[in-house]
This record gives C-alpha cells, structure tokens and sequence, in this order.
C-alpha cells in the first residue's frame, strides 16, 4: 500500500491507554467492605431490582430469602388460585347473561334440515369405517398348480371347489370305470391337489 493510498488514512492506531473497567459495587452487607460482584433480588413489588453481594453474603442472603414473608397464610393461598390465571382479573358470569346468550345463539342449533343434514353427514365420514374387503394373498406355485389341475380359476368358492372335485374323483376312480386303472395316475393328482387346497383353507 502506497502512502498517498485513501486507505492509509483510515488507519487507526490504538491507544496505549488501557480500558478502565467499570467500577464495582461494595457489597451491601452490613460492615461488609468486599466488593458486590453478585446480584440477588430485591424482593417482592421490587421485580427488576437486585441487591449486590459478595460471594458469601449472597449465598446467605438466598438461604433466607422467603418471597412470601409477611403473608398470612389466606394471602398465601389467594396468590396461588390468582397464579393460575396470571394475576389478571376475572369477571363473574350471572345466570341471566348465560341465558341470553344462549337464546343469541339458538339458531345455529335451530337451522335448516338440509343443514343439519349436512353437518351429521360430516361427522359421520369420521366415524364410519370402510367395509371390510376379503384379504387376498398371492398364490403359492403349488397352489396354483392345484387349481389347474382341479380345472379351476384362482379365487373361486369353496362350494366351487368341492363340487369340481367330486365330480373328477367320479370320473376318474377305479371303480367307477369298471376296475380300469388308466386313469389312476390322474385320480391321484385330483386327490393331491385337493388336499393341498384343503391344508392352505380354500375349502
């Protein structure tokens, strides 16, 4: 940086002077000459203002320290009943005033049919549930495979599937072709498919 810079005048040296701090208040203990670099409350009425004490006299002002001094206990309990609605003031509702306000807003419960009707129809899409779908599941491949064999689509009624394989297991037992076993390898099939379908809960 040049010396005939505009920036050079905008240098400032600091001073060798050191800051003095602010003077601290002398504990306001009694006969007390330590300095006050603590704060405690003042006291009730007196939000806002503090008293500076030692490190000792604070601790043993805190220990005395009783915000209700003075009260009576009917005092002590009139301020804890006022705390619950933050010391504001409360004005009593006579059963005349609940009355006409009542009758002031009648007709919000006297409306209109249509409007009513409206109103309970709200509600009631909360509180009516959903009808109830039967669950479904994917088939396992055995399962599938079952209602192939059976000649079946998937998802048919039990009555359905106990028909159709009463009418395969007449058609292809034994007996009913005459003592024939060429169809003796399909009847067991039948009779495998079912009872898979029976274990898994389709009938």
């Amino acid at each position: 940086m040049s010396i005939n810079s505009k920036y050079f005048d905008s240098i400032r040296i600091r001073s060798g002077k050191k800051r003095s701090k602010p003077d601290t208040p002398q504990c306001q203990w009694e006969r007390c000459e330590k300095s006050g670099t603590h704060r405690a409350p003042a006291g009730r009425n007196q939000e806002g203002q503090y008293l500076h004490f030692c490190i000792d006299h604070v601790r043993e002002y805190n220990k005395n320290f009783n915000y209700f001094s003075g009260f009576s206990n009917s005092e002590i309990i009139k301020f804890q009943k006022d705390s619950i609605i933050g010391h504001r003031p409360t004005w009593k509702t006579s059963s005349e005033n609940a009355a006409r306000a009542s009758q002031h807003f009648s007709h919000l419960r006297s409306g209109s049919a249509s409007y009513q009707n409206r109103l309970r129809y709200s509600f009631n899409l909360f509180n009516e549930q959903a009808p109830a779908r039967p669950r479904q599941r994917k088939l396992k491949t055995l399962e599938t495979k079952a209602f192939a064999i059976l000649g079946l689509e998937e998802g048919v009624s039990s009555t359905k599937i106990k028909a159709k394989y009463k009418a395969l297991v007449k058609l292809h037992h034994p007996d009913s072709n005459g003592g024939d076993r060429s169809s003796e390898d399909r009847f067991r099939e039948v009779l495998q498919a079912y009872n898979l379908l029976k274990q898994a809960g389709f009938c």
